[in-house]
């Protein structure tokens, strides 16, 4: 529906220019300048009012899809969540530029031909999955063969992110022809294809499963029993965390398990006799509501680490076109791509490398989202200094960086407050993006930028001869030089500093979670 809609608003808004031309009309001559709605004949104000009515819709149509893929997985693969948000994720920030591949090939004859293919083909796809893609109790389906799976998904990534970086670059560089861009989108959908050799290799040449344990009780009294033994252990491990003496973790591994098991049968017993209570909510680790999650402050530090870090690096990839004409390159659709495929290979890399964390060292996992901010605020503070290969040395870790986050942050959700509310904690802490964006790139970027453009534009009058000639529009007023982005680099630099100081916060104040969920299955 979301992706009709947006086809609906955008279909023949006008019927003798190109797409691009509609979207620069509907932009830089908006529909409405300064609150008052402006008419033209080129773009009435009601379809300019469908157009963000589609948007609207599309946008957020867009977030169900995302929630429920995102959900679904997680729940599948509960022991594996760093890699399977991290896949999910890249694949979704790579998804624009892979239709633009697919697109090419088709060579429709017209702009309206794409919206109406980005339209059809999201929703075939959803039709098509929406009765297979479910949580089907992977924590009972663990296999010996997960990690050789996750490891051949993560080859295609980054086979794929090589592959499609290299024809971005051939396309923007060469003119190739229609069999050679035909081509390129042949190999890019074999490479896409290549792990459904993982479900296939499984159901038909894998050995046979392990039969299933039979139960010799009743549907009710499984119910009840199960549902006793979360309560006791909701008990057990929420106390454990509370009555554990802090020389315990001092001792050696041994001692430290039998200090521990004594503790829990002692409360076990207790709790037996009725002498524990459980704590009003639950503790880090278990299932939450949001509002169960909205009063702890673990789940604040996260949110405005993310607003502070996310917001930075989404202001550098909404203005990079800005940026790169600033510096004086002619050509900058090539660096947009650049830090696309940055941006997936951060996402998959920040699943893979903070599953490793935790999984060998039973550390927290947003302490590879702090190192994934320091990344981001060195590349900016090297932009801001205006060194040699600013922009190149900016995509890479602006887009490694940000990336990064987008697999890190669900699954440290998921893990610190549970996959109870997974759909709603996570698409509350997805709206650090717009809140970053808004504040950063919409007031500090765009203010600082417009000052220094008028300053510009100002001395280049008074240097001009033609003292009498039309002034600028405010649309043609550009500005040129590193002095434009420097100082808002310098910023966000600063900005993202404070955003690793949260995240270390986060994993000071969750080590003893992540010990008591990870610890035993290090290595």
């Amino acid at each position: 529906m979301f992706s009709l809609a947006t086809w609906i608003g955008i279909k023949d808004t006008h019927t003798h220019t190109s797409m691009l031309d509609r979207h620069e009309d509907a932009f830089q001559s908006p529909c409405w300048r300064n609150g008052h709605i402006t008419p033209r004949s080129e773009l009435k104000w009601h379809k300019c009012i469908e157009l963000c009515l589609a948007l609207f819709v599309g946008t957020n149509g867009e977030t169900y899809f995302n929630t429920a893929a995102l959900v679904s997985c997680v729940q599948n693969f509960p022991k594996s969540r760093g890699p399977v948000v991290g896949i999910l994720k890249g694949f979704a920030g790579l998804s624009s530029a892979i239709l633009t591949q697919i697109y090419l090939m088709i060579n429709f004859p017209n702009e309206s031909s794409l919206i109406f293919m980005v339209a059809v083909e999201p929703t075939i796809v959803i039709i098509a999955l929406m009765f297979i893609v479910r949580p089907v109790g992977g924590h009972k389906q663990v296999k010996p063969s997960d990690n050789s799976s996750f490891f051949f998904t993560y080859s295609v990534c980054l086979i794929l992110a090589i592959y499609l970086l290299a024809v971005l670059v051939i396309e923007d560089l060469v003119d190739v022809s229609q069999a050679i861009i035909t081509l390129f989108a042949v190999i890019l959908i074999l490479l896409i294809l290549l792990p459904v050799i993982i479900p296939i290799q499984l159901v038909f040449f894998s050995g046979p499963r392990p039969p299933a344990e039979e139960s010799l009780l009743s549907e009710a009294q499984k119910q009840e029993l199960s549902k006793s033994e979360q309560d006791v252990n909701g008990i057990i491990l929420s106390e454990v965390e509370d009555e554990k003496p802090p020389e315990v973790d001092s001792l050696p591994a041994s001692e430290r398990q039998k200090r521990i098991a004594h503790l829990q049968a002692k409360l076990f017993q207790a709790a037996a006799e009725g002498a524990v209570r459980r704590r009003k909510g639950p503790r880090r680790g278990e299932d939450f509501t949001l509002m169960q999650a909205l009063r702890k402050a673990d789940f604040w530090l996260i949110f405005f680490s993310l607003v502070l870090a996310s917001g930075s690096g989404l202001t550098v990839i909404d203005n990079l076109g800005q940026i790169c004409e600033s510096l004086g390159y002619n050509v900058t659709t090539i660096y947009v791509s650049y830090i696309s495929v940055w941006n997936f290979l951060g996402r998959v890399g920040g699943g893979y490398f903070s599953e490793l964390v935790i999984r060998k060292y039973a550390y927290p996992r947003p302490v590879t989202m702090a190192v994934g901010q320091v990344i981001m605020a060195i590349g900016l503070f090297y932009a801001n200094m205006g060194w040699p290969g600013e922009i190149y040395v900016l995509t890479v870790l602006i887009g490694l960086g940000y990336g990064a986050h987008w697999a890190i942050v669900p699954a440290s959700a998921s893990e610190l407050f549970g996959l109870k509310s997974f759909g709603a904690l996570y698409n509350f802490l997805t709206l650090a993006n717009p809140v970053g964006s808004l504040i950063f790139s919409g007031v500090i970027a765009s203010g600082i930028y417009d000052y220094f453009a008028e300053l510009q534009a100002g001395l280049s009058h008074q240097n001009s001869e033609a003292m009498l000639a039309i002034p600028l529009r405010d649309d043609d007023v550009t500005c040129l030089g590193t002095i434009c982005y420097s100082i808002t680099f310098g910023i966000l630099s600063g900005l993202c500093l404070v955003a690793t100081g949260l995240s270390l916060i986060v994993v000071y104040r969750t080590k003893k979670v992540y010990a008591n969920l990870y610890g035993n299955s290090r290595g």
